[in-house]
Formats: structure tokens, C-alpha cells, sequence
């Protein structure tokens, strides 16, 4: 797309939904009927086959031996991080530029979360400021794997090693990504998975799961997740209500044969945004060469971010920012919540600056080219006012 049609294709002529949930339910409204009322007929709601199956199923995508279906995606990490005997007087290791689960989680079982900066690339924890935030109670770390790129997993991992910490990944946006052509979740101890509604694997209501190939990690986690039991009425410890419901993994069944599918139509996306993107003043997600990334978020940086927020929305497109606030920032995490281990530059400079334009699998190319068109006229615009302003100060200089 060259910088004339974007001037001349007006953006309040199509609106643009963040996500649209509605275009993929609609793909699979049959199946997804069949697999609710083959739930409903069976009765089995609670643990039932249709839980077993899918998590079959989803360990086999991820390459684990095992999926255990938890609550949510909080719920995940919070229990992967109990079955590691994780606790309080305990530090983990985790970026500051993520989503507040991740620190919640380990706030949850007692923990202190410490935080690090992450790459000015990818946005990803950096594993060259990992070394450096090791103290003698550290005892995991959490890579994040954000926005769906996964993070250059093989460094933490040799640092992890060499320190005795486990590596629990946040794979929350990260559903079908490759690391290495490996898939995220089943590279580190154990992987952590949301199935939140607006993920690249979406229920259709809350829900979670961990991916692992420990067999202890496996079998812990099956009783945290059910009052502390694998046999009915004997609790063998003090465990919680957090199982995956089986309507929601009947979902979910469906939903992942159509994954790597839509995960492309992410890619193609994302492709057709940079090149008509490509020759504004704003930054572009960078993609590592050794990674496949499934774009949960399309995420560019602009140093007038707010501004070009509001100028998109206003005309019916719905972009957003993730993440606005850092969790070191954040009223739940003042008065030594959490340790920061070394300045954080990256992450301060860049909470500003980062905005998500819209990204789901069933965008249109009009949509997109919508989009494109109203950050392209959002940039005529503020040129348009420099030039103005530069006229303006000349002259009443020479006046």
C-alpha cells in the first residue's frame, strides 16, 4: 500500500473491533453446539471425559506428557509454583513488563516476585539481566512469552541450571508458538496456559491449564487442583477448587483443531500491517529469526501513543495497551511488594509508547487497510500541525 491510498481511504468508513469474538464463533457455532449438548447429555460436568480429552489432546500439541486443566490462567501458575514447594521467604524471577497475574501468582503462594527488565526488541525478559537478580532465595524463574513471541528460552535455561531454579513458563499468549520449532509450554518444568475468551486458544469463559513432563510436578498438581485429593473424601493436603470445566474443555476440543490455523491468519496479519506501516515513524514488533511468533497482540510503539489512541478509536477502531502501568508501579505492589533488582529502563520508557492495534484471526484485509489508513491520516495530521507550528514560529520571529 503506497502513502497515496492511505490519504485518500477515509478510516471512519469501517469500524474495527480489538477482537472479534463473534466472526470465530460464528465459524464453529455447529461444533461448538454439539460439544456443549454432548455435555449436557452426559452429565459428566465436573472432571469428566470430555476434561480427560482435552487434556490429551493438548499435551500431545504441546509435546508434554501431560495437561492438567486448572481455573484460569492465575490459577495455573499459582499451583505450578505450590507443586514446586514454592512459598513464602522464596524469590521468583519475572519481567516487569507483564500482565499482574504473573506477579500475583507468586504473591498467592507467599513469594516475593522480582522483577527485570526485558529486551528492547521483543519486549520479552532479558536473560542478560538474569544472573544479576539471583540472590540465594531465588527459586524459579517465570519466563514470559509475550504478546506470542517466545522469549530466547535456551540462555535462562543454562543460567536456571547452573543456579538450581525452575523454569516455569508463562505461556499465556503463547498458545502454538515455536520456540526452535518446539512448542512454548513444553520447554521449561512446566508451562502455564489461559484460555480466556480473547486468547489465540479461547473458551468461552474463564479456564487454564499446565503442560508438563514431570510426572511428580503432574500428579501434585492433580490434587492441588481438586480440595488436595485423587481419591474422593481422602485429601492427602490442603489443595483448592480450581478445575477446568468440562463444558469449557468441550469448547476448547473444538476450538484447538482450528489453532495453527488461525495462529497463520494471525501471521498473515501481522505481515500485511508492516507493510503498510512500514514507512511511518512509529515501531514495528520485531520477530526473532529462531522463533515463530502467533501475534495475541499486534504491539508498535509511537511517541504519541495517547494521541493516536484516542484519534483510532474515535473513528471505530478499538486498539488498546498492554501494558499501561508496570506492575512495580501498581497500588497492590508499593511498600516492598516486590524487589526490583536493577533499574528498569526498558520497561519505564516503554509503558508510554506501546499500543496494541487490533488483532484476531478472522480480520479482513479492508479491516486492516482501515487501520493502516487511520494511523497513516493520524500522521498527516500531526505533520501537518509541525509544519504549521514551524510557519507560525517563523513568523513572528521575523515580525
Amino acid at each position: 500500500m503506497d502513502r497515496m491510498t492511505r490519504i485518500t481511504r477515509p478510516a471512519s468508513a469501517r469500524k474495527v473491533q480489538f477482537v472479534d469474538l463473534q466472526r470465530q464463533h460464528d465459524e464453529v457455532r455447529v461444533d461448538i453446539d454439539e460439544a456443549i449438548a454432548g455435555v449436557i447429555n452426559s452429565n459428566g460436568y465436573v472432571l469428566g471425559k470430555e476434561v480427560g480429552a482435552f487434556e490429551e489432546e493438548f499435551a500431545e500439541f504441546c509435546g508434554t506428557k501431560h495437561c492438567i486443566g486448572v481455573g484460569s490462567g492465575l490459577d495455573a501458575l499459582t499451583l505450578t509454583l505450590r507443586a514446586l514447594d514454592i512459598g513464602p521467604g522464596d524469590e521468583v524471577i519475572l519481567p516487569a513488563n507483564t500482565f499482574v497475574a504473573t506477579a500475583l501468582a507468586v504473591t498467592q503462594v507467599g513469594a516475593t516476585p522480582v522483577l527485570v527488565d526485558h529486551d528492547p526488541q521483543t519486549y520479552n525478559l532479558d536473560p542478560r539481566r538474569l544472573t544479576a537478580a539471583i540472590t540465594r532465595l531465588t527459586r524459579a524463574v517465570i519466563p514470559v512469552h509475550l504478546y506470542g513471541q517466545p522469549v530466547d528460552l535456551d540462555p535462562i535455561q543454562v543460567i536456571a541450571e547452573e543456579h538450581g531454579l525452575a523454569v516455569i513458563e508463562d505461556a499465556c499468549q503463547a498458545h502454538g508458538a515455536l520456540y526452535k520449532g518446539e512448542r512454548c509450554g513444553g520447554l521449561g518444568d512446566a508451562g502455564a496456559f489461559s484460555f480466556y475468551p480473547g486468547k489465540n486458544l479461547g473458551a468461552c469463559g474463564d479456564g487454564g491449564a499446565v503442560v508438563t513432563s514431570d510426572d511428580r510436578i503432574a500428579e501434585r498438581l492433580r490434587r492441588l487442583r481438586n480440595y488436595g485429593s485423587i481419591v474422593k473424601y481422602h485429601h492427602e493436603e490442603c489443595g483448592v477448587n480450581s478445575r477446568l470445566d468440562a463444558i469449557q474443555a468441550a469448547i476448547l476440543r473444538v476450538k484447538l483443531r482450528h489453532l495453527d490455523k488461525w495462529n497463520e491468519a494471525r501471521q498473515r496479519a501481522a505481515d500485511r500491517y508492516r507493510a503498510g506501516l512500514a514507512d511511518l515513524p512509529i515501531v514495528l514488533p520485531h520477530v526473532a529469526e529462531d522463533r515463530t511468533h502467533v501475534h495475541h497482540l499486534f504491539v508498535i510503539r509511537s511517541k504519541h501513543r495517547d494521541r493516536l489512541l484516542n484519534y483510532l478509536v474515535d473513528r471505530g477502531i478499538y486498539a488498546g495497551i498492554h501494558y499501561p502501568v508496570p506492575i512495580h508501579h501498581q497500588p497492590a505492589y508499593a511498600g516492598g511488594n516486590c524487589m526490583v533488582s536493577a533499574p528498569l529502563n526498558c520497561t519505564e520508557s516503554s509503558c508510554g509508547e506501546l499500543l496494541s492495534l487490533p488483532m484476531h484471526p478472522h480480520l479482513t484485509g479492508e479491516d486492516i487497510d482501515a487501520v493502516i489508513a487511520a494511523v497513516g491520516e493520524f500522521h498527516d495530521q500531526l505533520s501537518s500541525e509541525h509544519i504549521e507550528a514551524a510557519v507560525t514560529s517563523t513568523a513572528a520571529s521575523r515580525g
